[in-house]
Parts: C-alpha cells; structure tokens; sequence
C-alpha cells in the first residue's frame, strides 16, 4: 500500500507552540520502526490552479506570498511563513496523491492532511488549505462521486462549506456537539454527540451514519479524515473513546468500505498530546488498522517522553 510523506509536512513554529507538529515525523518513525509493509512515496506540492478548485484566487495568492493577514494567522493559530505556505500546499498535493493511488489500488494514506477547518477565502484552527475539499473538488470535476468521512472530534465545518451544494460530493462528520468550532457549519450528514459518549454508543452511531452515507452518495472514493481527537487521554478527546475503541472505529471503516468495493484514501486529522511519541503511535495504531496491516504490540500506548526536535510541541493545545 503506498503511503505518502515529505519532509516539508514539519514546518519550524515558536519554541513552545501549543500545535503538535512534529507528530507527522513521530508517525512515520512509528509505522517504520513497526516493520509495516507500506510502499513510501513523496507527493509533489498542489499548484495555483489545484487551490483554486476549493478556495478563492485571494487566499491563495495570501497564503502561497506568505503574506496572510495577522487577524487571519491568529484564525489559524499560526503565523504562515514560507515554510507552513509550502506545508499547506504538500499536504493537499499529498491527499490528492493518495486519492489517486486509492483509485487504482484500493487504499492508500496519507501522513498529513485532513485540514478540514479551512474555508474557501480563509484558514481556521490550524488548517491553511483544506486538502479534503480541494482533492474531493479535483476528482468530482473528473466525473467522480466523493464522499468525505470525518472522524475527527471537531466538525469538519471548513469542508461542509466548500463542498456545499456540489454535485458529486457529500460530507459526512461525527463530532463531538459541544466542541470547537462553536458555530457549526452543515454537512449533508452531521451525528453531533454529548461529551464522553464511550466506545459502544459512538460506534452504533458511526455504523448508521456511514451505512446511510454510502447509500445516499454512491461514492466512488471516500477521502477518511482519520483523526484520533476522540481518544480519552487526547488533550481534546471529549467522546473518551478507548485504545479499543479506536481500533474498532477504524475496522470497522475499513470493513464497511471493502465489503462495497469501494476505495479510499486516510488523511491524518488531529491528535493532540503533550507527548509526541505517544501521539505517533495512536496515529500509526490508526493507519495500520485503516490499511489491513497488523497493529503490533510496539505500538501499545505507554508513557514516554520525545526524543525528536519539538518544533510545534507545547503545554496542551486548545482548540483555535
């Protein structure tokens, strides 16, 4: 299974920075050090006229000038230097790379990616581009159905936006209610649960929902924003799902969509952990378990501490 990565997905942030950054390194070191069977490759950046699929002229000039507003940085929690401007742009070449490889293969991952608070003319809690969108944008223009499932703790209101009234696309989120953002967007499917929901109560949902999203959208690639938020020791995991759990969500994914034959590309999403290695492994533990691979006992949860450069890693983040 291929899997994408490029160096430029850690970009240098403050001494301190409360996002996680250097977790998308932690998780490749993760699934290598794990002996997984993936085929690594290196997506190529998304161009001017790729952005444009999903956001406007404007903020993709802004973002890729490095020139964005700082009212606009503090929207998205971080100020774009080149170096985030070239990150943002990797990352959707990165999701599209995977969607593509998806289509030809079955699945594929992508280590960065699932920016799904990103709106056409705007970044928002710690999204520049919304690689989702764009990607979904890219493939519906080719004649195909997507459908995008969020599994991340926060709505995926940036891709409900800019996929809005699109023909060929449907956004799916399962989210926890009373989370950031405050002012939710809609999707064409939205399961909106209470703070610490639990393993069994967030899977019977997530079956129901994904069962009714198949059946409404008829996709042809489902674009899976993995993001592991909903974990109990995540700094922002209010459904307080298990190691379990997790595991489960993601079988269970996987399973629903190769019982259809139908293929699909995971975006990383968000995690947030003071603890880098720890945060890697729960990335990686989701990967595998998305990709089919054994999920071996090396990636158990344990305590540690991070022996990478922390660029990005802080105090407990919040969300933007």
């Amino acid at each position: 299974m291929q899997a994408f990565f490029h160096p430029g997905y850690v970009a240098p942030l403050r001494p301190g920075h409360r996002f996680p950054m250097a977790k998308y390194e932690a998780t490749r070191r993760a699934l290598e050090a794990a002996g997984t069977a993936l085929c690594w490759a290196e997506p190529e950046p998304a161009d001017t006229a790729m952005l444009r699929a999903a956001h406007t002229p404007a903020w993709v000039e802004a973002v890729m000038a490095a020139r964005v507003p700082a009212a606009a940085e503090r929207r998205i929690g971080f100020p774009v230097s080149p170096a985030v401007a070239r990150r943002a742009a990797l990352s959707v070449g990165g999701t599209l790379a995977a969607a593509r490889a998806a289509l030809a293969a079955g699945a594929a991952l992508n280590l960065a990616g699932g920016s799904h608070h990103a709106m056409p003319d705007c970044g928002a809690g710690y999204c520049v581009f919304n690689d989702l969108a764009v990607a979904a944008m890219v493939l519906v223009r080719e004649g195909r159905r997507v459908l995008v499932l969020d599994l991340d703790v926060h709505q995926g209101d940036g891709t409900a936006v800019c996929l809005a009234g699109v023909a060929g696309a449907f956004t799916l989120s399962i989210h926890c209610e009373r989370n950031f953002p405050v002012r939710k967007a809609r999707s064409s499917l939205d399961v909106a649960l209470p703070a610490g929901t639990g393993d069994a109560a967030y899977l019977a949902a997530l079956e129901a929902a994904l069962e009714a999203s198949v059946e409404a959208s008829r996709p042809d690639l489902v674009l899976v924003q993995a993001g592991v938020d909903p974990h109990v020791e995540d700094r922002l995991g209010h459904l307080s799902l298990t190691d379990q759990g997790l595991l489960a969500r993601d079988r269970l994914v996987r399973g629903a969509l190769m019982a259809r034959g139908i293929p699909f590309a995971v975006t990383l999403g968000g995690g947030y952990d003071a603890d880098v290695l720890r945060l890697g492994r729960r990335h990686a533990r989701t990967l595998l378990a998305l990709a089919g691979l054994p999920v071996p006992p090396r990636l158990a949860e344990s305590p540690g501490s991070s022996s990478l450069p922390q660029r990005g890693v802080g105090p407990a983040p919040r969300p933007a």
